[in-house]
């Protein structure tokens, strides 16, 4: 129950201390220099207390989005892959800028949704907006269920933006060949090893950047993926041209990093700059490095691969997302494969 005590100074100033006490729940405190205002406060803070709402919104208001995406990096990130800590770094470093400075009590999903129609302003698609979307919604959930800092998650209540339709983009026998080739003429250690591993296995981006020597089985031809993007350890079959590559590599370096593709600090290279002047040499136009996985995967289907076999190697939980390629199977027969590794072959040659 509230109790509220006058209180005098020195100097003859009145203030009303009021206490709040309720059975399992820490004890509230505040001073008014008001008679009304004190009691206005314990009537709301003591309903607020029996309905259970009274903690969650205090810590709201002491806890402003710059603590909670601080705490989040540091909390949650860390178990992730190291290039998707990368973005998602980046990304909050977004909403930090932008709204870091309010308190989460006062954030309303209307200037997330202020922030979001900024980055569509900026020209991102709509895939991209909603990756920035994902870590900042995670990061509420987190506050709500293990930190008990909100009462709610601010971000599920806008929309996300729309995506297109999954593009099926990839490079037939003689672009791949114009492509591989620039990829040697260009002087750079790793881009053409990066390249063909990507085209010979259909890996992510990241799984390929964070490739590390000790995943690597020469022995046993394969690839042992163990922090994938969904959680789940993927074992790639490793032949052909990849594995002679990745056996030439090996005997190339002493092996004092742990990465395949080290730059700088022992982190991943970089390749961005690289990968589109080869593009331009090749005379390849509409056309990401993701795409590189397209091909792998439309290959497999123009072979007769099922669909069941192509979303194990790429990692994929659910056909959905290999479905695309179904068409394909039935318009290309079985060569398609062995045509793809003469070429890369011939590069080799």
């Amino acid at each position: 129950m509230a109790t509220i005590v006058k209180r005098v100074s020195k100097t003859g100033k009145a203030s009303y201390l009021v206490r709040i006490r309720l059975k399992g729940q820490p004890s509230q405190n505040a001073t008014f220099k008001k008679l009304a205002d004190a009691k206005n406060w314990a009537t709301q803070t003591e309903a607020a207390m029996m309905e259970g709402r009274f903690f969650k919104h205090a810590a709201a208001q002491k806890v402003t989005l710059n603590d909670l995406l601080t705490r989040y990096i540091a909390d949650v990130l860390p178990h992730k892959a190291k290039l998707t800590q990368q973005y998602e770094e980046g990304y909050l470093q977004f909403w930090a800028e932008l709204l870091g400075e309010y308190s989460l009590a006062d954030l309303e999903p209307a200037q997330i949704a202020e922030g979001r129609d900024k980055l569509l302003a900026r020209g991102l698609t709509g895939e991209t907006v909603n990756r920035y979307l994902n870590p900042l919604s995670n990061a509420f959930t987190i506050a709500e269920k293990e930190y008990g800092w909100t009462r709610e998650n601010p971000v599920k209540k806008i929309r996300r933006c729309k995506v297109s339709q999954g593009r099926l983009r990839y490079l037939v026998p003689e672009e791949i060949k114009r492509l591989l080739t620039a990829c040697q003429k260009i002087e750079h250690p790793y881009l053409y090893t990066i390249v063909l591993l990507a085209l010979s296995t259909g890996m992510r981006k990241s799984e390929i950047m964070t490739l590390q020597w000790r995943q690597v089985d020469l022995t046993h031809d394969r690839i042992l993926l163990e922090h994938t993007k969904n959680r789940e350890r993927r074992a790639i079959p490793l032949q052909g041209e990849a594995k002679k590559v990745l056996i030439k590599l090996s005997e190339e370096k002493e092996r004092e990093e742990d990465l395949l593709f080290a730059g700088r600090s022992n982190r991943p290279v970089y390749v961005q700059r690289v990968w589109q002047q080869a593009l331009e040499q090749a005379g390849i136009e509409n056309f990401h490095f993701h795409d590189l996985r397209h091909t792998t995967a439309s290959y497999l289907a123009m072979n007769g691969t099922n669909l069941l076999t192509i979303a194990e190697i790429l990692g994929h939980k659910t056909l959905a997302m290999v479905k695309r390629y179904a068409h394909l199977s039935d318009e290309h027969r079985s060569e398609a494969l062995e045509q793809l590794d003469q070429v890369l072959n011939q590069t080799q040659n």
